[in-house]
């Protein structure tokens, strides 16, 4: 998330009202464009694909995730809810109420829902149907900024974002504790601190190989993708910049992040989700209506679910994802 605030009405956890439409299952409108800056982006978005919008009506979709149970879970941080749809019914569903404004969403290894919650400041584990215990709250004994964006490596270990952006004043707000925005791990559980250079952290992914962490910055003033060297103890080595569009002007700044198994990347970012190759060319951007916020691998894992802005989006390509 790198474009709205929070009311402190989400800080209380008061809930919204929550209006939205959905089409039947299978009934879907296509919406969109799908950019094109290099032949091989054929072989992920073949030149037949369409972007198909699902459902709208939300106020800011965020954090998607598909679950064992086969439904799409996504947040919208505004109306402090996670969502469901149904891909059988095409339904639409409050999944959890006042839900501490969570923003990002992964999966452990038994299947349970791990949360970022923006006004809660802290990571959370659905410990049981509807009771959400904390993972971790704070560092150093100082409490999170605004935990944002979550993935597991494949030991285990949980990686996260803490912009300040679930913050009234962000930076300024004399409620955050720690002097810097950080990345993060949580193992065993100790955190640690991994790095602070960045201003907003925010979306991060895995190479396929786990040798790579990258990092979205969604700043205004440095919109880019970072990404880090992973060192056998899973600390990070010095940072190179992976893809700079500071100078875009097209809306949405660099957010969340998902991988292909061939390790291409997927960073929505302004206009769309920018698709990159493993070495960072910039191989098309597929652009649904609104710049999307976040996305995520579904059905088979060859299909991405776009959250942005107020609706949902899909579409089908040819490359599988990684998931959890």
């Amino acid at each position: 998330m790198g474009q709205l605030r929070w009311t402190t009405a989400l800080g209380m956890g008061a809930a919204a009202a929550i209006t939205f439409s959905a089409g039947d299952a299978g009934v879907a409108v296509q919406s969109g464009t799908i950019e094109r800056k290099s032949p091989l982006m054929d072989a992920v978005a073949p030149p037949s694909v369409r972007i198909e919008k699902l459902a709208d009506g939300f106020k800011f979709v965020e954090g998607p995730v598909w679950n064992t149970q086969g439904v799409l879970l996504f947040s919208d941080i505004p109306n402090d809810a996670v969502m469901k749809w149904d891909p059988k019914t095409g339904a639409v569903t409050r999944y959890r109420a006042r839900s501490a404004a969570t923003n990002g969403n992964t999966l452990d290894r038994q299947g349970r829902l791990v949360s970022c919650e923006h006004s809660g400041r802290r990571v959370s584990v659905e410990a049981a149907p509807g009771r959400f215990e904390t993972l971790t709250d704070r560092f150093d004994g100082k409490r999170f900024n605004s935990p944002n964006d979550v993935i597991f490596k494949s030991d285990g270990a949980l990686y996260f974002t803490d912009p300040p952006y679930g913050l009234p004043k962000q930076d300024d707000d004399p409620s955050k504790e720690l002097a810097f925005n950080g990345v993060y791990r949580l193992k065993d559980g100790k955190v640690t601190l991994l790095t602070k250079e960045l201003t907003r952290p925010n979306g991060l992914a895995f190479s396929p190989d786990d040798k790579t962490l990258y990092v979205a910055n969604s700043d205004a003033a440095r919109k880019l993708w970072m990404a880090y060297p992973v060192r056998s103890d899973g600390s990070l080595g010095a940072g190179r910049i992976f893809h700079d569009v500071t100078s875009s002007k097209e809306d949405g700044l660099p957010d969340g992040m998902k991988v292909d198994t061939r390790g291409n990347v997927y960073g929505t970012g302004p206009g769309g989700v920018w698709v990159f190759s493993p070495d960072g060319a910039h191989l098309g951007t597929i652009k649904p209506p609104e710049p999307p916020a976040n996305c995520h691998w579904g059905d088979d894992g060859k299909t991405l679910y776009m959250t942005a802005r107020t609706s949902l989006y899909r579409v089908r390509l040819s490359i599988s994802g990684i998931r959890p």
